[in-house]
């Protein structure tokens, strides 16, 4: 004999029932096919405006084609390796400002965090590039740093503050400064919920590399543009987009996939697992307690 048991209600929604499930797989296969017909639509356009022929491909076979892109891409990864440590340690330095005691700590930081949050990424290039006149890498590295910087200060500073209250007293009653509590029991515990965001915003980090081909860097984006300006035949660019694409598609699904693994990793890690304790036993009293 089966039982079959009825999830319950949650206090953020009540469980559909047969004919809500039934409007939502309705609304399902309407949006699959939808996007169905877009992508056949899209291939179609690419057909009649004949993007498959041999003629705009065979370039990409050229060895000097190929370094090319080569090059840019490692300029790409080169930037992006720098803007991601960088803006690391500049959101934690921060972070660590706009939780400090002290009040100019804190306004200065706060400060600092809002005023770059706010002011796009791309004009904080140009500046650093045209007004301090900056070589195009370090511009790059150094407007990335600072916007992503100030975005990973409010992740970790909100991290740290979501860790229950109570880990943050027992550390202080076991006689812990502040800066112990902080570095061994909050940032562990908080680093693990706030992974998923981090990465998420490290993602954003890669994909804003492609502005380094407006300050005249050599990344990938701008190695694509070099070789759809020297095509001679119509609409060149559309190649080269479908080459350049898949492999940032393909760069930030690695991050997320990394991001993930070692998500579990950290999960399955003994360290990490909590303690199972006993049950309490008569021999377990406290003395003099009968």
């Amino acid at each position: 004999m089966t039982t079959h048991t009825t999830p319950s209600p949650t206090a953020l929604y009540d469980i559909p029932g047969p004919v809500a499930r039934k409007r939502h797989r309705l609304y399902g296969i309407v949006s699959t096919g939808l996007i169905l017909v877009l992508v056949g639509w899209v291939i179609y356009l690419l057909f009649d405006t004949e993007q498959f022929t041999s003629a705009k491909w065979t370039p990409f076979e050229y060895k000097g084609i190929q370094e090319l892109l080569l090059r840019g891409l490692g300029n790409t990864l080169k930037a992006f390796a720098y803007a991601a440590v960088l803006s690391l340690v500049l959101g934690a330095v921060l972070a660590v400002g706009r939780l400090s005691d002290h009040g100019v700590v804190r306004w200065v930081s706060t400060l600092l965090v809002e005023f770059f949050r706010a002011m796009p990424v791309l004009v904080m290039i140009f500046f650093i590039f045209v007004a301090l006149k900056v070589q195009p890498l370090p511009a790059l590295v150094t407007g990335l740093t600072l916007y992503n910087g100030s975005v990973l200060a409010e992740v970790f500073r909100t991290g740290i503050n979501s860790v229950e209250r109570g880990q943050r007293e027992a550390a202080y009653a076991l006689g812990m400064r502040k800066t112990q509590v902080t570095t061994f029991v909050l940032a562990p515990q908080a680093v693990r919920a706030m992974l998923p965001t981090i990465i998420s915003q490290l993602v954003v980090a890669l994909k804003d590399t492609s502005l380094g081909y407006l300050i005249t860097y050599e990344e990938f984006l701008h190695a694509g543009k070099l070789i759809a300006s020297n095509l001679d035949y119509d609409l060149p660019f559309i190649p080269v987009v479908m080459v350049i694409s898949p492999i940032y598609i393909g760069m930030c699904m690695l991050l997320s996939w990394f991001a993930t693994w070692v998500a579990e990793r950290e999960r399955r890690n003994p360290k990490t697992k909590a303690v199972e304790v006993a049950p309490a036993e008569p021999g377990t009293l406290l003395p003099g307690v009968q």
